[in-house]
């Protein structure tokens, strides 16, 4: 009801705004005028509300993970072959929606209240910058990254800790997490009025341009989740795990298309379970402690989506990526892709830490939400793809290293 609601409120925005540019109505060109302030009032919201989630979700994911020396060969299997797929999925969106920005409309956005545009640092500065010596400080500054290293860093000191010790931390943690959660909840649902409020002024300023790029836009982010499982999944599958791609596909189909429907991974939980051990032959241990990981971190698909809607926002507010920001860009996306937190569209409303890094306004974030519901549905397939991929890699080098998949396509060709 929500997506339709936000929907609803795009589309009226959209109406709006198109019909005072196109008409020059004074009667739309007030309404469209006048509605700004609803906007500015949601993405203060929206504001306010990041960086206190954003802390908790990674200070309870990380700390969950306990003291890394208990992880074993299979979780330090696990977090590398994340690090190492989440990095390219990034880099294909950013590359993607380079090339297709080709093909956009040159639009001039409406003036945003100015926000001072990070200097181009060097290496070694931004390195440095990244351990804040004040993180309290960094936070009123709403400088998120380098809280977000200090988080991790607190949250892995965390995990050491006697399990009686580390619970209690990561209970309050999660409590907060949730009430959180609950006001993200709360203000999602203004969002209807508050994304009425942005579009509308831009829209009647721009006009078809804006439509135009965001159907590029949309059009970049489906291409590119294709190029991302075609040339790092599916070679991953079938070199390392010697599994057949159209084999995957099929064992899996049951918990994609409930990702797509309810543009939840989590949700996607039960069936991935029970489809990548019956289907897929992952052993009832790795299962159990791969899939739900992968689906509270590891999201290669949001991964991708947060990297071209970045590109996308930098190219329609006219703000320069350097070669300096984009490192800057695919390490914050890399960081938060790892916790975004269990929100509606919560790719998007975490993409703040690395649009500050390039100094992209946040009030782009509204035109992801409003058109956000197709991209999720894309993004949450290849989100559970890439997180029962892992389970099976990492099944295959680590619990069977020597086994072929004979006796688990076995398996599969019985009937259910």
């Amino acid at each position: 009801m929500l997506n339709r609601l936000i929907a609803l409120g795009l589309f009226l925005g959209l109406t709006v705004g198109l019909g005072a540019a196109m008409t020059g109505n004074p009667i739309l060109q007030a309404i469209a005028r006048e509605s700004a302030p609803l906007g500015k009032l949601f993405i203060n919201a929206i504001k306010m509300i990041v960086i206190p989630l954003v802390v908790t979700v990674i200070f309870a994911s990380v700390a969950r993970l306990g003291d890394p020396r208990t992880l074993g060969k299979i979780g330090g299997m696990t977090l590398a072959f994340y690090w190492v797929t989440l990095i390219p999925a990034i880099v294909i969106g950013m590359a993607v929606m380079t090339f297709g920005l080709r093909f956009a409309p040159s639009i001039d956005m409406p003036a945003v209240e100015a926000a001072p545009i990070p200097k181009l640092q060097s290496i070694t500065d931004f390195i440095v910058s990244l351990v804040p010596a004040n993180p309290f400080a960094a936070a009123a500054d709403g400088a998120i990254l380098p809280l977000i290293v200090f988080t991790a860093l607190f949250a892995a000191a965390a995990g050491t800790l006697p399990k009686a010790r580390r619970e209690r931390m990561i209970t309050g943690a999660e409590d907060i997490s949730e009430a959180l959660i609950k006001l993200v909840w709360w203000i999602l649902y203004t969002a209807p009025i508050g994304i009425f409020g942005l579009i509308a002024p831009a829209t009647a300023v721009l006009g078809w341009g804006l439509i135009q790029s965001l159907a590029i836009f949309i059009i970049c982010v489906f291409i590119g989740l294709i190029i991302l499982v075609a040339v790092v999944f599916v070679p991953l599958l079938f070199f390392v795990a010697k599994m057949p791609p159209l084999k995957f596909f099929k064992g899996i189909l049951g918990a994609t298309s409930v990702a797509f429907s309810t543009t939840s991974t989590a949700a996607a939980i039960p069936v991935s379970l029970e489809e990548s051990q019956k289907n897929l032959g992952v052993s009832e241990t790795v299962a159990d402690l791969l899939i739900p990981l992968g689906a509270s971190m590891y999201r290669p698909g949001s991964a991708l989506f947060q990297g071209a809607a970045i590109v996308f926002l930098a190219h329609i507010y006219n703000v320069p990526v350097a070669l300096g920001a984009a490192g800057a860009v695919v390490l914050a996306t890399f960081l938060v892709s790892l916790t975004v937190a269990p929100v509606p569209s919560s790719s998007v409303v975490t993409m703040a830490p690395a649009l500050d890094a390039i100094g992209v306004p946040v009030a782009g974030l509204a035109f992801m939400l409003g058109i956000d519901r197709i991209p999720d549905m894309m993004r949450s397939c290849v989100n559970v793809f890439g997180q029962i991929s892992a389970a099976v890699i990492i099944d295959g080098r680590v619990a069977k290293p020597q086994a072929p998949y004979s006796e688990n396509e076995k398996a599969y060709d019985e009937p259910n």
